[in-house]
């Protein structure tokens, strides 16, 4: 059965553009034109996966995501021209899982939606994430560069793990900080920055263009693993 996705956007070509775009990738698709049809398709219809626009003609998208959260856990990427620092870590801390700005890729939203799906599937075995040059295994709490066991201090497994337990997507400064550090320490990004830039040393990763701990500035940042990456029973 293929997955099922709900567009809310009240423009008819962003809606009709995904629509031929998401069933040309296989997925079945529903429309909503406005929050409170978005939010009454979600409780009949129960999809996978919801793209959410936030300028809705009748509730702010942040309002319906914030309802919508009070009693469901299905994966929301936001939508919206609002590409400011403090709308997308708005959205990220209520409980959305991907912030895209228009005007978009529709290579790369599809790229995130098969991420956040990815998410959804129930796995019996302890995630491994393994592209051939880095390994994680989250069940053994085992990080190998190159077939090399790296040495890692707890925070900086911390923050790396954290990244792995969802690959792809945005993790707030805010939520690594509350997590990791605790809640008297959402301010202290910097020691964020420090442990980021040494896990980067670590891995090999250039921080000049980094390919596996990638920065999303002024909110946060994404683990990319890319060929050969997802859960595997190598042990």
């Amino acid at each position: 059965m293929s997955a099922k996705i709900l567009v809310i956007d009240d423009e008819m070509p962003i809606r009709r553009m995904l629509r031929i775009a998401l069933k040309s990738a296989g997925y079945e698709v529903l429309e909503a034109e406005n929050g409170e049809t978005g939010l009454a398709t979600i409780v009949r219809q129960q999809p996978d996966l919801v793209v959410l626009d936030l300028g809705l003609p009748d509730l702010d998208g942040h309002q319906v995501l914030s309802e919508l959260r009070a009693w469901s856990k299905v994966p929301v990427i936001v939508l919206s021209v609002r590409s400011g620092d403090r709308e997308k870590v708005q959205a990220l801390d209520a409980g959305a899982q991907d912030y895209v700005t228009k005007p978009f890729s529709i290579e790369e939203l599809l790229a995130r939606v098969r991420a956040n799906l990815r998410d959804r599937i129930p796995s019996t075995t302890p995630a491994v994430l393994d592209d051939g040059h880095l390994r994680i295994d989250l069940g053994l709490r085992l990080v190998l560069v190159q077939g090399e066991k790296i040495s890692l201090t707890p925070k900086e497994y911390g923050v790396l793990s954290r990244l792995a337990q969802a690959p792809g997507r945005v993790i707030t400064q805010t939520q690594l900080l509350q997590e990791i550090w605790g809640p008297g320490h959402q301010e202290d990004t910097h020691y964020l920055r420090i442990v980021v830039s040494h896990l980067r040393q670590k891995l090999g990763d250039d921080p000049a263009e980094p390919h596996y701990l990638r920065t999303e500035p002024g909110v946060g940042y994404r683990l990319v693993m890319e060929a050969g990456t997802g859960n595997s029973n190598r042990s």
